[in-house]
């Protein structure tokens, strides 16, 4: 692994909180614990918003049961799905 790859992975932000029993562990084990996790809200709530999509995307029946076995039907069903979220998106009363 190249140094600027390892500086890149240390340099990452979490996209999720720290838990506060793991915060109290690396306290308790002083300059042995390793690294504080830098959280950025801005970015868990970017990466919030593309897991709900995805959830919405496979709580779908054809997509989640998978009947259509070719690729191109199942790509024609993921852009069917994809649509129908962006009409229901522009006809919403919010």
């Amino acid at each position: 692994m190249s140094s600027v790859t390892r500086r890149a992975r240390r340099c990452r932000t979490a996209g999720t909180p720290e838990k506060t029993d793991q915060r109290a562990n690396r306290k308790k084990k002083g300059s042995a614990g390793g690294r504080p996790v830098d959280f950025d809200p801005e970015r868990y709530r970017r990466r919030n918003t593309v897991e709900r999509c995805f959830q919405k995307i496979k709580t779908w029946r054809g997509l989640a049961t998978r009947y259509d076995k070719t690729q191109e039907s199942h790509e024609a069903v993921l852009h069917l799905r994809g649509s129908i979220m962006w009409l229901k998106l522009l006809t919403s009363p919010t």
